[in-house]
């Protein structure tokens, strides 16, 4: 049931909130909890016994750890952590790589002539890499004394399934929402935050990254002999805006429902497209991800304390993983040893800057820092590393062959608008970003006529066009 649905936005936002806001206060949670379990299961169907196997398995092991250290039995503590990542890693691992890594090995066999396993297709539970990352960081967090862990299990299935960031993220740690599980309350200026929070990430998927998603499709559908300078760029700027504002609109929307029911979430972007390195890029793209791997994989294998080798190998083990986790393919693996690759080649020559610098300097390093996303964009949504590679000799190489047919049949039109507007926030000062602004900016003229704007144009022209029936699946469903 995508947020982005007439079935969610007319029937499902409306009955839940309706619910929670006249349940008393002691039953909110298990409301949202079946409100939560319900939303999962609509799109999920059966699988949803696996999101419940892992809220049963990590309650349980966030109670042990807690216990343990209470007794001051530190080594059981830690052997409970290593149970629970074990686990948590195993399930993820068997739906998501499983038929990737004998697919591989079979592969490897059949150079020596050999016949090497099958295996039947496993279906993918939505959301997995997401609900998994927030299971493990639940009894790390209990572990590092950084929240107590939960004695109601209802308080504890919420954490991992509520429904606003359960399919896509933000990638909520338990620290972070343990006091609001327990006790939060929910104004009207809260509930009008949140309408114009979730109104302007429907915009921006249903207006921009749709009509970009139409360009990005039909470019990346040419056949690789038929592959040229004109149509590799325009797949290239269609999806370089369609996968931004697909991915930060879900999170607008994530954040803006999480806020109409007193939750306040992590910001998942800040205008990335601004940024004037690929580390200022990190830092500002899936910020709840990269922060996650900082905290829970980079800082324990000994993040920069070591030599510059040990710094460099546990950046390039940081990206390699963060390229695997978005799915198995060995487009999302090159495409993580990519972005490692130019961390690494930015902390040796010192070229990390994230901070102020003179206007022609900063420009030039925005520009190059965009392409190179760019870059990186064309690997991740390619097929296999055969397109990918097509399509980036293509950039580099001008022709003057026309644009493949099916290209020029989508190029005139709103979708280029779209595509247009959409690159042309990269042009923004990028300290500012509309979504928090518009949701709790200080009042100003200025304000006052962008919420209008959203209000009374953009938001309903996104739900003419939601009620035509004419959408595109969230990119980040598939993760």
């Amino acid at each position: 049931m995508p947020f982005s649905s007439v079935t969610f936005i007319w029937i499902f936002l409306p009955v839940v909130l309706l619910a929670a806001t006249i349940a008393p206060r002691s039953l909110r949670n298990a409301v949202l909890l079946v409100a939560s379990l319900g939303f999962y299961a609509w799109g999920g169907g059966t699988v949803v016994f696996w999101l419940l196997c892992s809220i049963v398995a990590n309650f349980g092991f966030g109670l042990y750890v807690e216990r343990f250290l209470d007794a001051d039995n530190r080594r059981g503590a830690t052997g409970v952590v290593a149970v629970s990542v074990v686990t948590n890693l195993a399930l993820l691992i068997w739906f998501k790589y499983a038929n990737f890594l004998v697919d591989q090995i079979a592969t490897v066999i059949s150079w020596f002539g050999g016949d090497g396993p099958h295996l039947a297709p496993i279906a993918l539970p939505i959301g997995i890499s997401f609900f998994t990352f927030q299971a493990m960081s639940y009894s790390i967090d209990v572990y590092r004394r950084r929240a107590h862990a939960l004695r109601n299990p209802i308080d504890f299935a919420l954490y991992i399934a509520f429904f606003p960031q359960l399919i896509a993220g933000p990638i909520v740690r338990f620290h972070e929402i343990a006091p609001q599980l327990r006790k939060r309350n929910v104004t009207a200026d809260d509930l009008t935050a949140g309408v114009l929070r979730f109104a302007h990430g429907l915009a921006k998927k249903v207006i921009i990254a749709d009509a970009a998603a139409r360009l990005a499709d039909q470019a990346f559908a040419t056949p690789n002999a038929e592959m040229n300078f004109l149509t590799a760029w325009v797949g290239a700027l269609a999806y370089t805006v369609q996968i931004y504002f697909d991915f930060s609109g879900y999170s607008d929307m994530a954040i803006g429902l999480g806020t109409m029911f007193g939750f306040t979430f992590p910001e998942n972007f800040r205008r990335p497209y601004s940024s004037v390195s690929i580390t200022d890029f990190w830092r500002r793209w899936h910020i709840t991800l990269s922060t996650w791997f900082r905290d829970y994989l980079y800082v324990p294998l000994g993040g920069s304390r070591g030599s510059q080798r040990e710094t460099l190998r546990n950046l390039m083990i940081v990206f390699i993983l963060t390229g695997l986790w978005h799915g198995a393919n060995w487009t999302f693996i090159v495409w993580g040893a990519y972005y490692g690759v130019l961390i690494c080649l930015e902390r040796v020559t010192n070229q990390r800057p994230v901070g102020d610098a003179d206007v022609s300097a900063r420009a030039a390093r925005r520009a190059v820092t965009l392409l190179l996303v760019m870059f990186g964009w064309v690997i991740f949504r390619a097929v296999d590393m055969s397109q990918a590679g097509t399509m980036m000799s293509s950039m580099i190489a001008p022709t003057l062959d026309p644009l493949a047919s099916q290209v020029q049949w989508g190029l005139p039109g709103f979708d280029t608008i779209a595509v247009v507007l959409g690159m042309a926030t990269a042009l923004l000062p990028g300290d500012w970003v509309a979504g928090p602004w518009l949701a709790s900016g200080r009042r100003s003229a200025r304000l006052v006529a962008a919420r209008a704007g959203l209000m009374l144009t953009a938001f309903p022209y996104a739900l003419l066009i939601i009620q035509a029936g004419t959408l595109s699946p969230f990119i980040y469903f598939r993760f």
